[in-house]
């Protein structure tokens, strides 16, 4: 009978630098996917790799004298370094500069303009270098770009286009009725409120500003965008070919069965990636998870903040199997985890030291001193070792419903869990007591097997997380005799001592003293109450048009869309804003306040400001994009 295929990608890690711990989380959040199903009999393939093209490395390679070729093959070694060290399992490690991934970029590119979905036109916007994305004015947060914070540039080129718009509808019918296609749920509202509902705008396939990327073959000035090149992967590297000689691997293995990417690029691979596929008349992957951010314990890691951290440097401490140990136990579903060398010390010594690594030395170094290295069965049973018998044989099943669900770390927690239940075991029925009535040997003999039987049920389960220690533990215990002496698995570790290696190996950088931040103080109003406060309807809207108040030197009027009404509301703002610059932005409005005329003028509601102590004024924006109509509470 023919194993059942499952083919698994990673997002492949940009080559702008060496990937800190955040980023190695998700290969190895992966590898313990892929081996656990293969556990199981899957056919499994594992992809995964590196984007090498675009503008931020060709600036790096230039800044570092070398060639954005030998730029990328530095940095690509190393995170193919990376994830040996960290004993991934991958099949394949794919490179977007591999001549047969450039070859089929561009008969895609073609195909796509041949059949019109691509066509060439000019962009102009705001852009940010880092993420090699155009913003509109309304998108930026605080003048920044809305993904990084950093600074954005107008910039204006000729450029091709993807009809993003032709394909939308069928998205999103796709997903209704595919209600497993993006994880977890709130990624998928996430997607289909703030950008396929509103309806999609145009995506730039192709730039000129720049030299590193795959050219496009019949206008050789323009390169392939970033996404076109790199989302490509998933099929290239499985050998699809753009004709049709599509090898046999690629009919097997696509659709993918989970592409696994960080929440932060969720919208290019729900949205553009299959809109892509549906282009090229192929399948859309079954599922699409954008698992959560690993962050310090001060916020998400960047070297601008100098709080990242790397798998190489967390190996030396605590060693593979514990740095995996801990990036995939404290990341829950769908929320943030956060990693500290103080949680990671605390783990090291109470799971793995304590819960596990004390529970195999006991149970061997007590097979050794009462019976020379071997028991068997000698069936003399109590209660409570069919309790825990019980749970022996329920934790497999918990473990197969908690990875169904990609819940990683409750299936870890559920395996811990037994190895808990054997400590509490040993507690239970106290060997070194029954080592001391000769009548009761059989007994002791059988709860020492019941242990080792137990613990070598939880070490199997371990492997596609931990497999190295799986590995020791398995060989440890043995088939009919335990080892002689027992290997210790994880040595508890002294935080002080820790924490004075850490310091050492980053000694504090001394900031510069930042200006103090102005403070105003303003009269308290009379309190209200919360009823008071529910008689006021906030909302997200969007200005569409706005002009000057004739006869007023302070009055702009506002037509501002609101959910699929339009309010008109004039603001007392024309010192701080052109009415050009109001158009398109996304602004905070009191919606139920009582029409009033201003200057003549009707005005059905009011824009919501900040004012600082010398009268400065801007306007309140969403922080993330948000559609026109949306409730602020």
């Amino acid at each position: 009978m023919d194993k059942q295929k499952y083919y698994i990608t990673t997002a492949i890690a940009y080559t702008s630098g060496k990937p800190h711990i955040g980023n190695t989380y998700e290969i190895v959040l992966a590898d313990a996917i892929a081996r656990y199903k293969r556990s199981k009999g899957y056919d499994v393939f594992f992809q995964t790799g590196t984007d090498e093209h675009g503008q931020k490395i060709e600036l790096k390679a230039e800044e570092a004298c070398i060639t954005p070729k030998e730029f990328v093959d530095n940095v690509a070694g190393e995170i193919k370094r990376i994830w040996d060290l960290m004993n991934t399992s991958y099949d394949k490690f794919i490179r977007t500069t591999d001549e047969d991934h450039e070859k089929q970029v561009q008969k895609i590119f073609k195909k796509l303009y041949d059949q019109g979905d691509i066509y060439k036109g000019s962009y102009e916007g705001l852009y940010c270098t880092p993420c090699e994305s155009f913003w509109t004015e309304s998108q930026l947060v605080d003048g920044k770009c809305p993904d990084c914070g950093r600074e954005v540039k107008p910039a204006k080129e000729e450029a091709y286009f993807f009809k993003m718009s032709k394909y939308a509808d069928r998205l999103i019918e796709h997903i209704n009725a595919h209600p497993e296609f993006i994880q977890p749920v709130s990624r998928k509202n996430e997607m289909m409120n703030n950008f396929l509902l509103p309806g999609l705008q145009d995506l730039c396939v192709s730039r000129t500003s720049f030299k590193w990327g795959i050219p496009v073959d019949f206008d050789p000035k323009h390169v392939v965008y970033v996404w076109l090149d790199a989302l490509t992967n998933y099929i290239t590297g499985i050998g699809y070919d753009c004709d049709g000689d599509h090898t046999e691997q690629f009919r097997k293995d696509w659709p993918a069965d989970l592409h696994l990417i960080g929440k932060d690029i969720i919208r290019f691979h729900t949205i553009y990636w299959p809109i892509f596929l549906m282009a090229l008349d192929l399948p859309l992957p079954k599922q699409v998870f954008g698992h959560p951010w690993l962050l310090q314990g001060d916020g998400k890691m960047s070297k601008s903040k100098g709080n990242v951290l790397y798998a190489d440097e967390l190996v030396d401490f605590f060693g593979v199997d514990a740095v995996r140990y801990f990036v995939l136990h404290e990341m829950p579903f769908d929320n943030d985890g956060v990693i500290t060398w103080e949680l990671m010390v605390e783990r090291m010594n109470s799971d793995l030291a304590n819960t596990l690594g004390n529970l195999v030395n006991r149970t061997i170094s007590m097979t050794n001193k009462y019976f020379g290295g071997s028991v068997t069965d000698k069936k003399v049973t109590e209660d409570v070792d069919a309790e825990l018998h019980a749970v022996v044989e329920n934790t497999p099943k918990a473990v197969d419903a908690k990875m169904d669900n990609l819940r990683v770390a409750d299936a870890m927690t559920e395996i811990f869990n037994l190895f808990k239940r054997c400590n509490k075991y040993i507690d239970e029925t106290m060997p070194w007591a029954l080592a001391k009535d000769e009548e009761k040997k059989d007994r002791l003999e059988t709860v020492l097997y019941n242990l080792q039987e137990s613990i070598k049920a939880g070490a199997r389960l371990l492997e596609p997380y931990m497999p190295e220690t799986s590995e020791k533990i398995l060989a440890q215990l043995g088939d009919g005799k335990v080892t002689e002496k027992p290997e210790i698995l994880f040595q508890r570790l002294d935080i002080e001592e820790v924490m004075k290696k850490v310091e050492e190996l980053h000694p504090p950088v001394e900031e510069e003293k930042e200006a103090e931040e102005e403070v105003i103080d303003i009269e308290a109003k009379p309190e209200i109450t919360f009823e008071d406060f529910e008689k006021m309807q906030f909302q997200v809207g969007e200005i569409i048009a706005c002009e000057e108040v004739k006869k007023s030197r302070k009055l702009l009027c506002s037509q501002v869309k609101i959910g699929s009404q339009v309010k008109q509301i004039v603001s007392g703002i024309k010192a701080h804003y052109t009415a050009e610059e109001m158009v398109g932005k996304k602004v905070m409005v009191l919606v139920n306040l009582k029409p009033a005329k201003l200057a003549g003028v009707l005005s059905e509601g009011m824009l919501l400001c900040a004012e600082d102590a010398e009268g400065n004024l801007a306007l309140m924006t969403p922080e993330k994009e948000m559609p026109a109509g949306a409730e602020i509470c």
